[in-house]
């Protein structure tokens, strides 16, 4: 029923027609957006037809004996249309395996596609992964705000806000690339990391996707205090890298970007995520930070991760 047939860049745009079609893929899943650090892997994604009609893509790497879905995204899984139910998955599934057994891999890590980031139902992946005894191992909290029903912003959260609005800092929508990475790589510099994207990276997926990713931030007397690049999916936006300086937490900087954010810019979004809060594969919750969230009203929302057997 189904045919698969390795991704290659002569077909972008059936590729991208799909995600723009799908109900649980977005930018992320754009040939632009997923092949921009391609050098960096061993891609093995795949393109799934139907009567030679392209009806699902599934961002892939092979890396030694195991298939991942697909290293370079924070979710991926299978993409798929409205047309495919619980037995074309099934179907799809049996595809998909068969295609990376002849080509030599043993078993597949699939990085499953959070609820909220859906714009349709669209778990009967899951339902597959059960069928063919793939096993949980991994499950990361994420913490999301549901803004039209949200609970009361926490005493603490105000308590910090008010702060930086007492000490005059300003929020602004022109924050440079450049001064949001310096900021962000000195601030993970404390913990012998550095941001995942380049600042060339960064530039060039701003360039390519300007109405998607933006950048924010709290400032005084021309200085860059704390900032937010959010990823923009249209019923959902993403914080995906928050950062502040010693005198922007002083004086409540990133609370403050995040409470016009969540208020004003986005307040007719249906969800404001935060990101995870959980740390070595799950098993451990960093409470300080998970807190934070909550004081703005966020709750759980899990990223699972199963391993299956080919």
């Amino acid at each position: 029923m189904f045919e698969v047939r390795r991704y290659n860049a002569t077909l972008n745009f059936e590729w991208d027609q799909v995600v723009k079609s799908s109900k649980n893929g977005n930018f992320l899943h754009m040939s632009q957006y997923f092949r921009y650090h391609e050098g960096r892997f061993n891609d093995v994604s795949l393109i799934i037809y139907k009567k030679n009609r392209p009806v699902a893509v599934f961002p892939a790497n092979l890396d030694g004996g195991t298939v991942y879905s697909h290293s370079g995204l924070t979710y991926a899984g299978l993409i798929f249309s409205k047309d495919i139910g619980c037995s074309a998955m099934l179907s799809i599934f049996d595809a998909l395996k068969s295609y990376y057994k002849e080509m030599g891999a043993s078993s597949l890590v699939y990085k499953c596609i959070p609820s909220v980031f859906t714009t349709y139902p669209a778990e009967e992946d899951l339902y597959a992964l059960f069928r063919n005894e793939a096993k949980l191992f991994r499950r990361d909290v994420s913490s999301v705000v549901e803004i039209s029903s949200a609970p009361k912003l926490s005493d603490s959260r105000k308590c910090v806000i008010r702060k930086a609005e007492k000490n005059d800092v300003s929020f602004s929508a022109q924050v440079s690339a450049s001064d949001f990475h310096a900021l962000l790589s000195k601030v993970l510099e404390r913990f012998d990391s550095k941001p995942v994207h380049t600042l060339a990276e960064l530039e060039l997926l701003m360039s390519r996707f300007p109405d998607e990713i933006k950048l924010y931030g709290a400032v005084k007397d021309n200085s860059l205090l704390a900032g937010a690049l959010v990823f923009d999916f249209g019923h959902i936006v993403h914080t995906q890298y928050l950062a502040a300086s010693d005198s922007g937490r002083q004086v409540g900087a990133l609370d403050f970007v995040l409470n016009n954010l969540i208020t004003d810019v986005y307040g007719s979004r249906k969800y404001f995520s935060f990101g995870i809060s959980t740390e070595d594969g799950g098993t451990v919750l960093n409470e300080g930070l998970v807190s934070q969230k909550e004081g703005f009203g966020a709750r759980a929302v899990v990223h699972d991760f199963y391993r299956m057997e080919l």
